[in-house]
């Protein structure tokens, strides 16, 4: 069993339909799937790939030998523990915003021009992927996009759009870590670039945890919570994990489409997404609600996290 990989350059040739019906099978059953022939430049992708890992070989790999899980890690040692470490992840990373170009947070040469560009440029596929999903599940084209902007003025999206580049370094012991913790996605559509080399990321498929393979510049795109509500199920939010490994430093770039903390989110009126006879599965609430609760419950069961809600 492998997480499916599409060629998205068919979207717009005789293929289309093939290709729609072939994203529609990997929402609805995997909630993950890798993209190839996505439109973003090769040449692009290379560079981000090595000044990323630039910046953490020269900025930040030295402070992750004195960071929180090498210390807990050293700690569960010295006192022979055999207990794996649960509320820690074994992993560096910083997150780009729109609005943080001012305070950017790596020095590397050229680092900031180019996630500038790679930044724009996987706003754009996330775009085409929204109204590829708008289409499959019968909602009007940019229904999801406009769900998302709650209150975009003049064509300026209020969508939050956040690039977390993180790195998975060595760990010598794997087994007593998580790379990263078990958990879905909060927001809406998930865009990541990952490491060619080293594998490490699992999604959970029918109860098995499955490897997201390296394929050399491919995007996987993962569903969030937010898209399992407007599809009122049909798309479900994938549990996914990343292992801690003794061997290579994983590079992790992934990018996140999110609502507008202020969007109300819900359940569509009646469409293919909300088939007739079929009652609402989940409740209407503002975005910015529902982070509250994620906040606090990001690594616990999911559905209760929908109620908990405020509900509007």
């Amino acid at each position: 069993m492998a997480v499916p990989v599409i060629d998205f350059s068919k979207i717009n040739g005789d293929e289309r339909e093939k290709t729609l019906s072939e994203i529609a099978k990997a929402c609805e059953e995997w909630g993950f799937f890798q993209l190839v022939n996505h439109g973003i430049p090769l040449e692009l992708l290379e560079k981000v790939k090595n000044l990323s890992s630039e910046c953490y070989k020269t900025e930040r790999a030295e402070a992750f030998k004195t960071s929180t899980p090498v210390k807990l890690l050293n700690d569960l040692l010295q006192k022979n523990s055999t207990e794996k470490l649960e509320n820690v992840d074994w992993e560096d990373n910083f997150t780009l915003l729109d609005h943080s170009e001012n305070e950017w947070p790596c020095n590397t040469s050229n680092f900031k021009e180019t996630m500038v560009e790679y930044r724009g440029e996987v706003r754009k596929l996330a775009s085409k992927m929204m109204e590829v999903m708008d289409e499959n599940l019968g909602l009007p084209k940019g229904y999801i996009k406009k769900a998302f902007n709650e209150g975009m003025e003049d064509g300026e999206e209020t969508a939050f759009f956040g690039t977390k580049v993180s790195h998975y370094p060595p760990c010598p012991h794997p087994e007593l870590v998580n790379g990263l913790r078990a958990h879905t996605d909060a927001g809406g559509v998930v865009l990541l670039f990952q490491d060619d080399e080293y594998d490490g990321l699992q999604v959970l498929k029918d109860g098995e945890w499955i490897d997201v393979q390296p394929l050399p510049n491919a995007i996987v795109i993962n569903t969030g919570d937010q898209i399992e509500v407007l599809s009122n199920g049909r798309y479900k939010s994938a549990w996914h994990r990343v292992l801690a490994r003794e061997n290579g430093n994983r590079r992790s770039i992934a990018s996140f489409y999110n609502p507008s903390y202020k969007a109300a989110i819900g359940p569509p009126e009646m469409t293919a997404a909300a088939e007739e006879g079929s009652e609402k599965k989940y409740p209407k609430y503002v975005f910015g609600d529902y982070m509250d609760v994620y906040a606090n419950q990001k690594f616990m069961p999911k559905e209760p996290r929908f109620l908990a809600v405020k509900t509007l």
